[in-house]
């Protein structure tokens, strides 16, 4: 749905914009912005204490919305490689989702970490507690997670702050020129299809830096990357990848299956990563192998 801020409202909340416009809860439309499901004069904004001004242009994507009442789940299995009062280190699975969202409801990472650990429904956003970034379902890998409101805040600010690093491997499609490079290349919600997202003019700040690991001739050319984060967009590395010709094997949403390889999932890994804890300031690094899907994919190439 579209929105123009009228005059009488100028200088208002995003969300209570949202919530009043739209017939959703307050809640709900925290949860919509949070989601990234809202846009002003065509930029995604995150945050649903930014205020508005007369004439603004907002378009609220509603099958965004995310539940704001997470569930409890105990099935939902994943792997903790490091935890303590504040923090919880995360070697996710492929295959499972962050958070509740359109779509997923339910059996999510979120509804398993309110099994283990109930008091970070607490902390950070209603709809997402206690994750401070996120991995797409298809991708494995480390991540970190608050368990105190403060622990949050303060790594929420060493992400904005580029002090955390999120290093990933690879695998692409076709002979990257070079040992290394950065893409700076801005992303946003695509024009053609919300859902995805894509390299825009007016979007966000987005930077990825890579090195190549290897390189692969048989059964088609294809390099191994290790990829660096320095800011996080929705599906960074992905997008920036296939927008330099070169997307990642096994992703079809921004890119074609194949048939000279096949990989049931994108081959991206969150290998590495280190961060100050929030706390102690204590230097902390982890590490995680390719899994066995990946290291099988690998297996084949020559």
């Amino acid at each position: 749905m579209n929105i123009e801020v009228p005059e009488a409202l100028a200088g208002e909340r995003l969300d209570r914009i949202v919530a009043m416009e739209s017939g959703l809860s307050r809640q709900e439309a925290t949860a919509c912005v949070d989601a990234g499901g809202v846009t002003v004069n065509g930029r995604v904004v995150t945050k649903g204490s930014s205020r508005v001004t007369a004439g603004d242009a907002i378009e609220v994507d509603l099958p965004d919305i995310v539940a704001t009442v997470v569930d409890a789940d105990s099935d939902v299995e994943f792997e903790v490689v490091h935890e303590d009062d504040d923090v919880l280190v995360i070697d996710k699975p492929a295959g499972l989702v962050v958070h509740p969202g359109a779509g997923n409801l339910a059996g999510t990472l979120v509804n398993g970490l309110l099994a283990r650990y109930p008091e970070i429904a607490a902390v950070g956003q209603a709809a997402r507690p206690g994750i401070v970034h996120r991995l797409d379902g298809g991708t494995s890998g480390l991540m970190v997670v608050a368990r105190t409101e403060s622990a949050y805040e303060a790594l929420v600010d060493a992400l904005s702050a580029r002090d955390i690093t999120r290093q990933y491997r690879a695998l692409s499609w076709g002979e990257v020129v070079g040992l290394d490079g950065l893409i700076d290349a801005p992303l946003g919600r695509s024009t053609r299809e919300r859902t995805k997202m894509a390299v825009v003019a007016d979007g966000r700040e987005a930077r990825t830096r890579y090195e190549v690991v290897d390189r692969f001739t048989g059964p088609a050319k294809l390099t191994l990357l290790e990829c660096t984060l320095e800011t996080g967009r929705t599906h960074q590395i992905r997008v920036h990848l296939a927008a330099i010709g070169h997307p990642v094997v096994g992703d079809t949403r921004y890119g074609r299956a194949r048939p000279a390889l096949r990989c049931d999932r994108p081959f991206l890994h969150a290998e590495r990563l280190a961060f100050a804890h929030p706390v102690s300031g204590a230097a902390l690094e982890f590490t995680s192998s390719l899994p066995p899907d990946l290291t099988a994919v690998l297996a084949k190439l020559s």
